[in-house]
């Protein structure tokens, strides 16, 4: 191997990596790698201050590469990046789901990619496609646009029109599908062990409905799936990656792993090892950087994939396809026009939150008598919502309300001394997924023996309803909890 060879796999192996980094600034060893011909960067709510300090900090991305792909996991709803810090202003895919207005999905999709492509980001890792039929699902839930695969379909679609109108690329994930699971793929492998008949009529619907949309990325699922590869879970397999994604379903855009540092693949085959095994099973770029966001591992990884090359363990026709299939996202990120952000944007998400609550008593009950007593219950959250992000109903009840006070638990043990403290005024239980917590489901119960009258309040997936008056609101989002607050203060 020459060492103008050796030049141009650095650069190919630079080209398909998407490492992430700490800092609301580019550090040095980011901006020699990017001149180095590094394909793109993840940025994470760590990398966020503010949209102002994002900008600064992708033109300063683009001053060492002017096409480098920067991408976000803003799925603008539970999971956000841009808006860890205050909370998504939107609802979320459940929520949309719940009003089931494609034309108002592609709307907020599209004041989302206004909003990300004013900040200079060119990719979303988003919209979630998964068809969340296992309401225990640890890690999609909310994120999901609901458990009917045709609706899930519909929404995903509309959603990446919207995204990719305002010049931002979209990515369906988590392929083949991460819905049909209780196992969260950050900590272990999910097993999906659906029949191909059964992957066709439901986990695989919203795929092909996102292809035909255009959708410019696929994230690949670090779960195994027996029907389809009884070996290889999907990021690692040739059969799921590339016969079917590639060769079935005919997408042609770029496949990009979720984050190759997750236990389900580095836990088993090693950070440097699944990074090879993805690509030659066919994805074209590796997200990492979550977990180890430095440049020794950006470095292994480059290295990593270079001698596999020279070994024969990947093609380096495979590398030089990825390589070109991130450079074409790049050039589409350029060419596609923007759109400055709307104004009028926070109305539309808030009222959106509003047509998503779904309410089992009449509007009688509301508004409260008296400031309330707010009783939240704190569920261990996935991994994939950033821990900083804010969610609730006592801080913008009591901006409404003067004087609501209340408390958070995360055990039953302060249930007693809470229900004393809400004595003698009206009690508001507010709770997150409480069918996935013995713990939630028993402190709820007990609260409704003692005060049957309160008013309970699910930001979560409400698959068990508990309590005479039930407000869902389908996600956490700060637009879902202002949403509720205007209506328990009767505004």
């Amino acid at each position: 191997m020459d060492a103008r060879t050796g030049a141009d796999l650095a650069g190919m192996a630079n080209a398909v990596l998407q490492p992430g980094f700490v800092g609301k600034e580019p550090p040095r060893w980011l901006r020699r790698r990017l001149a180095e011909g590094l394909g793109g960067v993840a940025l994470y709510a760590r990398n966020v201050v503010d949209r102002d300090q994002v900008a600064e900090l992708t033109a300063a991305l683009r001053a060492e590469k002017p096409d480098v792909i920067v991408a976000i996991d803003e799925e603008a709803g539970d999971v956000t990046r841009i808006d860890a810090h205050t909370g998504s202003p939107w609802p979320g895919n459940l929520a949309l789901g719940a009003i089931d207005d494609s034309a108002l999905t592609r709307e907020v999709a599209g004041h989302i990619g206004r909003d990300l492509a004013a900040a200079g980001i060119t990719f979303d890792y988003a919209p979630d496609a998964d068809v969340n039929n296992d309401p225990g699902n640890p890690v999609i839930g909310s994120r999901a646009f609901g458990a009917e695969p045709e609706r899930v379909a519909r929404h995903t679609a509309a959603w990446i029109a919207g995204l990719q109108e305002a010049g931002v690329a979209a990515c369906a994930k988590h392929f083949p599908g991460h819905g049909n699971t209780n196992v969260d793929s950050h900590l272990d492998v999910p097993l999906i062990q659906a029949g191909r008949a059964e992957l066709d009529a439901i986990e695989l619907v919203p795929f092909r409905a996102a292809i035909a949309a255009g959708v410019q990325a696929v994230m690949s699922a670090h779960l195994r799936v027996p029907s389809l590869d009884p070996e290889l879970p999907a990021t690692l397999s040739r059969r799921i990656m590339t016969d079917l994604l590639r060769g079935e379903l005919g997408f042609d855009g770029l496949i990009v792993t979720d984050a190759i540092e997750m236990r389900a693949v580095a836990g088993r085959y090693g950070l440097a090892n699944a990074t090879v095994l993805a690509l030659a099973a066919g994805a074209d770029a590796i997200c990492v950087g979550g977990e180890h966001a430095d440049e020794e591992t950006a470095a292994a990884l480059r290295d990593a994939i270079c001698a596999a090359v020279v070994a024969g363990d990947l093609a380096e026709e495979r590398l030089a396809d990825a390589a070109a299939r991130v450079a074409r996202l790049a050039a589409w990120s350029a060419a596609a026009p923007k759109t400055a952000p709307d104004p009028r944007a926070s109305a539309v998400g808030l009222s959106a939150a509003r047509r998503a609550l779904r309410i089992s008593a009449p509007d009688a009950l509301f508004p409260l008598a008296v400031p309330a007593y707010v009783l939240e219950f704190q569920p261990e959250l996935n991994l994939a919502i950033a821990p900083e992000t804010p969610w609730g109903l006592l801080a913008p009840l009591a901006e409404l309300v003067p004087a609501t006070t209340g408390a958070r638990l995360s055990s039953p043990d302060g249930l007693p001394a809470a229900l004393e403290a809400s004595q003698g005024r009206p009690l508001v239980l507010v709770v997150r997924d409480p069918h996935r917590y013995a713990w939630m489901t028993q402190a709820l119960r007990a609260a409704l023996a003692v005060r049957p009258e309160a008013v309970v309040v699910e930001m979560g997936v409400p698959a068990a309803p508990l309590g005479d008056v039930h407000i869902a609101t389908f996600g956490a989002t700060a637009a879902s909890g202002r949403a509720v607050a205007e209506l328990l203060a009767g505004r």
